[in-house]
């Protein structure tokens, strides 16, 4: 357990968690939405620092980044929590399990160990990623400021939504990221992942202009973001806002967590939206868990 950056005291020994958009005023003795950072007597503190629920060197292909140091192995890591439920949660088991009596899983690692690691493990760069980075981000920072010292890069796999506050405390020390965008509808970030959805396009382009390599990724939930005016809208965004080189991940939905009333995306709405990203002018679009 480690005090929180990011946040402040109010009367009655609440505090404000500054880390993500949630903004949690939280009481005494309680945890924020993320499950992973707890109000301990007026003071705010990372439930989950310096532990690491899951860990693996993967091709950087995986995460996914297909422009970024392709065909090097990242050495990857998460720390359990999220700041977004979504009901499709394809990563659930290590994102979605923190509630309130619950104790944080993870095995014990410091963060030089991490970059050791990468290192005996041939790895260029260290993703922190399957979670949620935000929500440990006072660990995942001082392993950033690690690697860099070491010549490794910094990869996020995030949802994005940060605040502007946490995300100028990461973005010196961040080389790429794969961002989420879940839906282009604030109804259905609302609805499905108890989020908005103007911030994570702030951060988008936020990250992007600060020179940091970006990718999108879209997992196409059948009913749900699924229409013509959604994936264009989303393609749109990355067209005019980003830049047409950007690249985006179509991911193909699989029942997952609180979802398992749907049928797996079908093939011919994955090309819709590939269509949809080529009208927009997108020139780097991918298909992924699905063979065509």
């Amino acid at each position: 357990m480690k005090e929180a950056i990011l946040y402040q005291s109010l009367p009655g020994e609440r505090v404000v968690c500054n880390l993500c958009h949630h903004r949690c005023i939280i009481p005494p003795d309680s945890r924020g939405l993320c499950g992973v950072r707890k109000n301990d007597g007026g003071r705010l503190y990372s439930l989950n620092y310096g532990k690491t629920i899951s860990v693996a060197a993967d091709p950087i292909e995986k995460k996914p980044l297909r422009y970024y140091m392709p065909g090097t192995k990242t050495y990857s890591l998460a720390s359990e929590g999220c700041n977004m439920h979504c009901a499709w949660c394809q990563n659930w088991e290590i994102s979605q399990q923190p509630g309130p009596d619950l104790a944080i899983r993870g095995a014990v690692i410091k963060p030089e160990e991490h970059v050791r690691k990468a290192f005996a493990w041939k790895c260029r760069s260290v993703s922190f990623t399957y979670s949620e980075p935000t929500v440990f981000a006072e660990y995942a920072l001082e392993i950033m400021k690690k690697a860099h010292s070491t010549g490794l890069k910094n990869i996020w796999v995030t949802n994005g939504f940060m605040t502007p506050e946490a995300l100028a405390q990461i973005l010196p020390y961040l080389d790429a990221a794969n961002i989420d965008l879940k839906a282009f509808e604030d109804t259905v970030y609302q609805k499905y992942c108890g989020a908005r959805l103007a911030p994570v396009l702030d951060n988008i382009q936020a990250i992007y202009e600060a020179g940091v390599h970006v990718e999108v990724t879209t997992l196409v939930v059948p009913g749900i973001n699924d229409d013509p005016a959604q994936l264009a809208g989303i393609a749109g965004f990355i067209s005019s806002k980003l830049d047409p080189s950007v690249p985006w991940h179509i991911s193909r939905f699989f029942p997952a967590w609180h979802m398992t009333d749907r049928h797996p995306t079908p093939a011919e709405t994955m090309k819709t939206a590939e269509k949809l990203g080529k009208e927009a002018g997108l020139h780097r679009i991918h298909l992924g868990n699905i063979s065509l």
